[in-house]
């Protein structure tokens, strides 16, 4: 059985009830580039922005152009005139350098992010994930764009495979970049989370795949696994704050919960048995948001916490005069060490109201 036995008291709503929606960011007149806007979270974000938002330019920067179409149908160019949708590829800097002309704010979702077609197109993964984060912040600071954010993923700290590599290289690319932009440059910031409720790619619509089509049992690739899990709507909301929030160089973290993949399983198909597979290459028993290295430079909010640059005691400093607490020395923030946990009852009900919806 799963390793992961938190107090009864940690089985509540509070860290999948969390919104993450303040502080908040005007977008209203702001011209906003989405690389790989075209993904799960390109389009919760256009949602979020059309339903509370009116920017002067929404633009969906991403080289599918079916995808693209697909979503113009569903984002009416009456209904929304502000969208834009642009064909690109993060691998051409020029194509970026264009699009990012008037560009106010860039939000950097496009990666190759499937570890096993990372671990065997190693070449693809670089190209895209580590020269195109590159070529993103190089195209936004002779653009003069003001605010650049990346999505990173918990696989990017002590990473055993590509994948996780290559994030962890681009979070140092943009970490970084903001003393490449020099004195009024962009202002960099990078957000990193777990496994996404419901996304493409993710577990659960592959169990709701095999529950639907009749199979007699669950796949897990080891009991004792677990995972921190955020859903669509939190990590949207999460990234727009943590662009207000961001000073420069931050790698902003949630705080959500973790659950072990045997109570997945069996909060989806409570009477279908589980057949152990084995781990997969490249792929972890637990998940690390931040490691035990990056405490000394983390700092713990009220709904998150934040990794600062390395040898900036003045950003520190600003930190902790908001309310901002040091971690401890020997800090870790792992999936199954967690003491928030995602209860069956909250992910049944999540489910639920999504199909509902």
């Amino acid at each position: 059985m799963s390793d992961i036995t938190p107090p009864m008291d940690a089985l509540n709503s509070m860290a999948f009830n969390r919104t993450f929606r303040e502080p908040r960011m005007d977008l209203n007149g702001k011209v906003i580039l989405v690389t790989g806007g075209t993904g799960s979270f390109g389009k919760q974000l256009a949602e979020t922005i059309c339903r509370e938002y009116k920017p002067r330019k929404l633009i969906i920067f991403s080289r599918d152009e079916l995808k693209q179409s697909e979503m113009a149908q569903e984002f009416s160019p009456s209904d929304y005139p502000f969208l834009r949708y642009f064909i690109g590829d993060v691998r051409d800097e020029s194509r970026l350098d264009m699009a990012m002309r008037d560009v106010d704010i860039v939000i950097h979702a496009a990666a190759l992010k499937h570890v096993p077609i990372a671990e065997y197109n190693p070449f693809e993964c670089i190209k895209t994930n580590v020269i195109g984060a590159e070529n993103v912040v190089r195209a936004a600071i002779r653009r003069g764009v003001r605010h650049v954010c990346g999505l990173s993923t918990d696989k990017a700290a002590s990473p055993i495979n590509l994948y996780g590599a290559s994030k962890l290289a681009a979070d140092k690319i943009f970490t970084a970049a903001q003393h490449m932009g020099g004195e009024g440059g962009p202002i960099f910031s990078v957000v990193r989370y777990g496994n996404v409720v419901g996304s493409r790619g993710s577990v659960i619509p592959l169990f709701r795949k095999l529950i639907d089509e009749g199979a007699d049992h669950l796949p897990i690739t080891d009991e004792r696994m677990t995972r921190f899990w955020i859903t669509l709507e939190q990590g949207v909301n999460f990234v727009l704050s943590s662009l207000a929030m961001a000073r420069g160089g931050e790698v902003f973290v949630p705080k959500i919960p973790s659950m072990s993949m045997v109570e997945l399983a069996k909060s989806m198909a409570p009477d279908l048995p589980i057949k152990i597979i084995g781990i997969r290459p490249g792929e972890k028993l637990h998940e690390v948001m931040i490691p035990e290295d990056d405490a000394r430079t983390t700092v713990e909010l009220e709904d998150r916490y934040a990794i600062l640059p390395a040898h900036n005691a003045r950003i520190m400093r600003r930190y902790l005069a908001e309310g901002g607490k040091e971690v401890t020395e020997f800090f870790c923030y792992a999936s199954h060490t967690n003491p928030e946990h995602f209860s069956p009852e909250e992910l049944r009900d999540y489910l639920n109201g999504r199909k509902a919806a």
